[in-house]
């Protein structure tokens, strides 16, 4: 008997030719792709000169997907034709053509023949599961097989065997890749052989139709036609079991230490195999290909509900990073302040690794401000208030005002006020020029530069101030603090004095110390202004991960989550190497527990010893992109919670700890196992730029931190009537957003702010992210793209809107990226590389 064959005669001689299984295709009379061919660019450049973009550029000869790009632009499609004719093809040899296709739109499905003398039999119809994620438009999520009575898989057969009959293919194994487009289904590719992927898919296949798959039927096709015969046209409706193949997706990157995921998703009910592309010491990256799957498993079960619940846990085991232990690295422990999205600058030769806009670069700075919401604007006017007869005959002091600190000046100014401001040594000039958008221009009545001693700067002060009586001397920011408070002692106003140890309360190191002498919680903890005996000991016997961070800088400059005693030994060592945020370099390197718990701010305003809550506030932090803590936003505390209530009241015993008597101050407290505990106090207003005033005033019904500390210095009436703590429940609802990226690339267009500010409760939004700009995946604050305020009475608006920035974050809606070409490979060509098997049947 002459063996079956499909021959070699003709048009069919070229049948593996993707060009001319178009051509042949569309010469039966079926949807076929519209395409150009050549051997030169000129062949091919009137199509691509009208053909609309994206277009496909692939060989015509070569193995599967080896060498299709998905190509955006004309530019882009040259290139990629020249770069094909010059490689080397994966099976070896050079491409001689290349063809250009129209990039077909909609869901993609494979489906599974063996023929005999013509007769097919569809062996399966799969659907691939694609999702954009991580940045990219096409994800593999997996593999699904389709009911074959389904309206789907009622299009998709017959016209595979169309193309099967159309191409020649009377005997033997073949996959179809088709693409059900808006004018039908329309052939990707005809491949003339079995099913790829290593064949993974048998076992599945096999219960799915009850006894066979492809590779079976694929043998009796050549060897036993009585055999064949029997095979069903179709498989069984429905399908005898429930299952499918999962393209495992990685959110985060690392080099893999340990794969704990594997061994759970092993233990599933719906587990049948597991084959990972990664294998301890492996660096994972994200997930925008298939190229960057960590690997692919099998589920089945005869049950559907427990094989929905084994995927949405393999789901989820992914977007928590359960999959992988990553080998640690010294992780940043930044707390949102100026510099968080971009917005603030850095001191004079430091460079950020994001290409954006910052305070200096106006231009490129984009702040969103509702327009439409006049109850925001209520009540809530410039007060004028005076202290004396002729407020206007005084002079406030401010110490190194930015942020937040422009702010206060503003409200100083308000009242009838002139402002010096004194510059301290070592405050850069950048700094100097970081103004909050909402202050606009500042002007002062005198500026003056601090003297080499306390009297000479003193005795400047009075000559500025001229004939003005200095009526008070405000911090305006951190670096302004310890001026503030020895210069307020020497000008005889309200002062926190800087006497004995007070005179280093910013110093975190004397802040815990301070707090374990009053028998409150407080931070195990070592320091040393050079590694030493103390240090050395404290680290190698304190339970990890353990923070390191500069005692004396601004708020979290140079903070650091250390894993081992290695990295905590190279960070001690590298924080006297560079320059702290404010200027200056650090003196003393603190080395604290790592505290465990919901991490919280409470913003208070004290006068003479007596200390008003403004507001409490707790930070939203989850894993996200691989990093354990990332900022999510910043949300009020309702202050009749059990938790406000323990909250305040430490907070104010801290306080008195520190003897700070008056101004503005916000303490970082981590709620622990054991009760509150200080991280720090930062003895001056909450920072950001004061992005939360406007929601601060809505939440109390008219005041914020601002306002309490201008009357806390210069209106004692005003501050005897402020609540004690802000009122429960709160006028309204809303929170900070901190916008998340799961994407990385360079920006085009940023469609998402055009919806987040036609949300209901949008109030402002303000970031650092324009088009030109580099975004990366957010795994820390510096990496964060921006920030939302959200405001309403109602608060199933707030959630309401909250839960759509989450979605836009979550596909990628917030930014257009440049658009790279793309290799499109298909799972059943894709080849794993050294893959560890696990195979449990």
């Amino acid at each position: 008997e002459t063996a079956h064959s499909n021959g070699t005669k003709g048009d069919f001689a070229n049948r593996r030719d993707k060009r001319v299984q178009q051509d042949l295709v569309r010469d039966a009379g079926l949807r076929a792709v519209r395409q150009a061919c050549g051997e030169k660019f000129e062949d091919v450049e009137e199509f691509l000169g009208s053909e609309q973009f994206p277009v496909v550029l692939k060989p015509t000869d070569s193995a599967g997907s080896d060498g299709v790009k998905l190509c955006h632009s004309f530019e882009q499609a040259k290139e990629h034709f020249h770069h094909l004719l010059t490689v080397e093809a994966v099976n070896g040899g050079y491409n001689t053509q290349v063809l250009c296709q129209e990039f077909l739109q909609g869901k993609e499905y494979v489906v599974d023949h063996v023929s005999r003398n013509g007769v097919h039999k569809t062996m399966m119809v799969w659907v691939y599961d694609k999702r954009p994620r991580n940045g990219s438009q096409f994800v593999y999520f997996g593999m699904l097989p389709i009911d074959p009575t389904s309206d789907e898989a009622k299009v998709l057969i017959p016209y595979t065997r169309g193309v099967l009959d159309a191409l020649g293919m009377r005997h033997g194994p073949s996959h179809g890749e088709i693409i059900i487009t808006n004018d039908g289904p329309c052939l990707v590719e005809m491949n003339c052989r079995a099913h790829g992927g290593d064949g993974n898919w048998t076992p599945l296949a096999r219960a799915l139709t009850g006894s066979y798959c492809q590779v079976d039927v694929t043998a009796n096709a050549y060897l036993d036609e009585e055999e064949f015969q029997k095979v069903p046209d179709v498989p069984p409706s429905p399908l005898k079991a429930h299952g499918l193949e999962i393209n495992l997706v990685s959110y985060s990157k690392g080099k893999v230490k340990s794969m704990p995921g594997f061994d759970v998703i092993k233990k599933l009910p719906s587990f049948v195999w597991l084959s990972p592309a990664v294998s301890i010491g492996s660096e994972v990256e994200y997930t925008i290909d298939l190229i960057t799957s960590p690997g692919c498993c099998v589920l089945m079960n005869s049950d559907e509900n427990v094989l929905k619940k084994d995927v949405d846990f393999i789901r989820y085991l992914e977007e928590i990073n359960g999959l992988f232990v990553y080998e640690t690295k010294g992780e940043s422990l930044a707390r949102p302040n100026v510099n968080t999205f971009g917005l603030g600058s850095l001191p004079s030769g430091k460079k950020s690794h994001h290409k954006r806009s910052s305070t200096l670069d106006r231009p490129g700075l984009l702040r969103i401000m509702s327009q439409d919401r006049p109850e925001l604007r209520m009540g809530l006017g410039l007060r004028k208030r005076m202290t004396t007869v002729d407020a206007s005959r005084e002079v406030v002091v401010v110490t190194d005002p930015y942020s937040t600190g422009c702010l206060i000046v503003k409200e100083v100014q308000s009242r009838g006020y002139k402002v010096i401001v004194l510059w301290t040594r070592g405050f850069s000039e950048e700094m100097k020029k970081h103004v909050p958008l909402s202050c606009g221009k500042m002007n002062y009545f005198a500026e003056v530069d601090e003297a080499d001693d306390v009297g000479e700067t003193t005795r400047q002060l009075y000559k500025a101030a001229g004939t003005f009586r200095i009526v008070a001397c405000i911090a305006g920011g951190e670096a302004g603090v310890d001026a503030a408070d020895v210069l307020s002692e020497r000008l005889l106003v309200r002062t926190n004095g800087a006497q004995g140890v007070f005179a280093n309360r910013r110093d975190k190191k004397v802040q815990q110390e301070l707090l374990k002498a009053a028998g409150m919680r407080s931070v195990r903890q070592a320091a040393g202004t050079e590694w030493n005996d103390t240090v050395e000991s404290f680290l190698k016997n304190e339970t990890y991960p353990v923070v390191l961070k500069p005692t004396d800088s601004a708020g979290s400059d140079g903070v650091k989550l250390c894993h081992n005693y290695e990295e905590a030994k190279e960070h001690f060592h590298a924080l006297f190497e560079i320059e702290a945020v404010n200027g200056g370099f650090n003196t003393e390197v603190l080395c604290q527990e790592f505290l465990r718990g919901k991490e919280y701010v409470v913003d208070t305003v004290s006068r003479d010893g007596e200390h008003k809550t403004c507001a409490v506030w707790v930070y939203d932090k989850r894993a996200a992109n691989g990093a354990a803590f990332v900022y999510f936003g910043m949300v009020p505390i309702d202050t009749s919670t059990q938790e406000a209530k323990l909250l305040i009241n430490y907070c104010n015993r801290t306080l008195d700890a520190l003897k700070m008597q008056n101004g503005p101050s916000h303490a970082e407290i981590i709620l622990t196992a054991s009760g509150p505990c200080l991280v720090e106090m930062n003895c001056r207003a909450q920072g950001g730029d004061g992005n939360w005033q406007q929601l601060a005033q809505a939440l109390t019904g008219g005041y914020s931190q601002v306002e309490a500390s201008v009357d806390a210095y210069l209106d004692k009436k005003a501050f005897s009537v402020l609540p004690q703590i802000p009122p429960s429940p709160a006028k309204a609802f809303g929170q900070e957003v901190i916008l998340v990226s799961y994407a990385e690339g360079e920006v085009v267009a940023t469609p998402g702010y055009d919806v987040i500010k036609k949300l209901e409760s949008f109030v402002y939004l303000e970031t650092g992210v324009a088009t030109g700009s580099h975004v990366e995946h957010t795994v820390d604050l510096v990496t964060s793209v921006g920030s939302v305020i959200l405001l309403h009475q109602d608060e199933d608006v707030v959630k309401k809107d909250i839960a759509t920035i989450r979605e836009l974050e979550k596909n990628n809606k917030l930014f257009d990226f440049v658009k790279n070409s793309m290799m499109m490979k298909a799972v059943s060509t894709l080849n794993f590389q050294n893959l560890s098997l696990s195979n449990v049947m």
